[in-house]
């Protein structure tokens, strides 16, 4: 196994510990749980940027990383975001169109998959990404302030709108995906 592909798996792996830290019912009653649960957010998403540099730059790009990466991201956010509803920091319904769009976007790569087409990351999607992981950052660090709280504001909607542009746009430049899969 490759590093970047250990590095998604370590990403997988953090995950449950990023959990337990996160919410008080599992582990995080201590005062520097939410601190810790922040840190390991931020190192796992490290890992994120990290494993793809890594595999493109040094050739080290597998079927495993191909099928794993974007998984283990949408794990990470995807568990951050749903701990985040059960601290009653991010509304349900937001968590569930931001889910959505990642399950619809997923179902599009594996079709095209299935005939052999390859659907790169948009723009649109990477600065979503951006957006949500800030977003997490933000809510998890729970800064006290009425600035805070516009911020945190700002990064929920613009994380939203992002999120349903790039699904907009994800599925405009590849609707001939289903119909090639004889849909």
């Amino acid at each position: 196994m490759n590093l970047p592909n250990k590095l998604t798996v370590v990403r997988v792996l953090m995950i449950p510990f990023f959990v337990w830290f996160m919410l008080p019912s599992l582990g995080g009653e201590m005062a520097a749980s939410k601190w810790i649960a922040l840190a390991i957010f931020c190192i796992a998403s490290l890992t994120d940027l990290l494993d793809g540099k890594i595999a493109r730059k040094y050739n080290l790009v597998t079927n495993f990383g191909k099928f794993m990466d974007p998984l283990a991201d949408k794990l990470l956010v995807g568990a951050a975001m749903i701990c985040l509803v059960e601290m009653g920091r991010l509304p349900a319904w937001i968590v569930i169109v931001i889910i959505s769009r990642e399950f619809i976007i997923s179902g599009f790569r594996l079709i095209a998959s299935d005939n052999g087409i390859v659907i790169a990351a948009s723009y649109w999607g990477k600065f979503k990404t951006v957006f949500q992981m800030a977003m997490i950052i933000v809510l998890i660090a729970a800064f006290e302030g009425s600035v805070f709280a516009v911020v945190e504001q700002i990064l929920i909607w613009v994380s939203l709108i992002l999120t349903i542009v790039s699904l907009v746009d994800y599925i405009r430049k590849n609707k001939e995906v289903l119909t090639q899969g004889g849909m």
